[in-house]
């Protein structure tokens, strides 16, 4: 604050003293003028009153009359005006342009710049209305996402929820038909409705925790976790998906225990998105790969699947909301898109950081974070 009140008073004091200088400047060829005014003209009076010419003016001016110092005074005034105007000009044009922006940019145009010239209070102001100019026009981009964001929401949750409804109903309405069903039909329904409706639950429990992590606040309960020992329960947990998609697994340590602070619950989401991502894509690959590199600071936690290989130019979307590869549309990986952004979401709460890289040699996702993470302030999930 001290230092941008001191370069305003700067840019004030540059300024004051380019005027000064221009009035200086001013009165100085006012001077020039008034003397070879007066000093020619008293001449040109003498010579004539010794030539005995007549004239009213010549006999005022070899007086000296108080008319004709007037005029002086008032040519003086003349002078002076207009040679200050003309040092000002430039000033006087520039302000005009930063004028015309200002009602250009009232009508709507934020295409409008102006180029900063100088180093003055008029410059600092062509600098801060195009940076007015530019925060106007990312706020305007910003709220247009956002709208495209939310269309988009609509658009996937609609699909996301209706899929799996829809099927449920329709074997619901199976079972409570008159047509008679064989008890193994009959089971076999049941357990496709209740898969959909897990399903379901899945999807709504995705755009739940999404909702409440982005556009609300969570308090994080950070403690002692040892990473090594959840990622080991989240693991054993997933076995039956693991056995469903014929995958196998593994989870490989430089050290046999990693105590870090942070929230349990959200680190154990993150986790489990990130397993459940692996085994979604990584059936073609046979097995999962779980990697931890701890040291004194860090925990760094590789998720690894050798399957569907991500296109590379789709690697920088990968941790967008909504976002979903082309293939995740399909009824086996089709999913809110929500499950990466919940994971970047989380990570960034933990002051950590994720990466991801795919190729033929597997598609890793990377987390790193901080050992010792501050558990004296609070933490709260916020929009981003």
């Amino acid at each position: 604050m001290r230092s941008k009140k001191r370069a305003k008073s700067d840019l004030r004091h540059r300024y004051h003293t380019r005027v000064v200088a221009n009035i200086l400047y001013s009165t100085l060829a006012t001077c020039l003028v008034e003397i070879f005014l007066v000093t020619n003209l008293s001449m040109l009076a003498g010579y004539a009153n010794d030539a005995e010419w007549e004239g009213a003016l010549l006999a005022m001016i070899y007086s000296s009359d108080t008319m004709i110092v007037l005029g002086y005074v008032l040519v003086g005034i003349v002078v002076f005006s207009v040679s200050f105007l003309l040092l000002q000009e430039k000033s006087i044009a520039y302000i005009s342009r930063i004028s015309d922006a200002i009602e250009n940019i009232s009508h709507g145009d934020l295409n409008t710049s102006i180029d900063v010239i100088g180093d003055d209070e008029f410059s600092s102001m062509a600098e801060n209305l195009n940076k007015m100019v530019e925060d106007i026009r990312k706020l305007m981009d910003k709220e247009r996402e956002s709208e495209r964001t939310k269309n988009e929401l609509v658009t996937n949750v609609a699909h996301d929820l209706r899929t799996p409804l829809t099927s449920i109903i329709g074997y619901l309405e199976l079972l409570a038909g008159k047509v008679e069903l064989s008890p193994e039909i009959q089971k076999k329904y049941i357990d496709i409705a209740y898969s959909k409706a897990k399903r379901l639950e899945k999807l709504i429990e995705d755009l739940f925790g999404f909702t409440k992590m982005n556009y609300g606040k969570i308090s994080m309960k950070v403690s002692k976790v040892d990473i090594i020992k959840l990622l080991s329960q989240l693991l054993e947990e997933s076995y039956p998906n693991f056995a469903d998609k014929g995958l196998s697994y593994q989870l490989q340590s430089n050290v046999p225990a990693q105590v870090i602070t942070a929230d349990a619950n959200l680190l154990a989401r993150l986790f489990d998105n990130l397993i459940n991502n692996a085994i979604k894509y990584g059936a073609d690959g046979k097995s999962v790969l779980v990697k931890v590199t701890a040291s004194s600071e860090t925990a760094q936690v590789s998720v690894i699947n050798y399957g569907y290989v991500i296109p590379e130019e789709e690697l920088p979307m990968i941790f967008d909301k909504f976002y979903r590869v082309e293939q995740s549309r399909s009824t086996y990986t089709g999913g809110t898109g929500l499950g990466l952004a919940i994971v970047k979401n989380i990570v960034d709460m933990h002051g950590g950081t994720i990466t991801v890289k795919s190729d033929l040699n597997g598609t890793v996702f990377t987390v790193t974070l901080q050992v010792n993470f501050d558990i004296n302030r609070e933490h709260f999930g916020e929009l981003g």
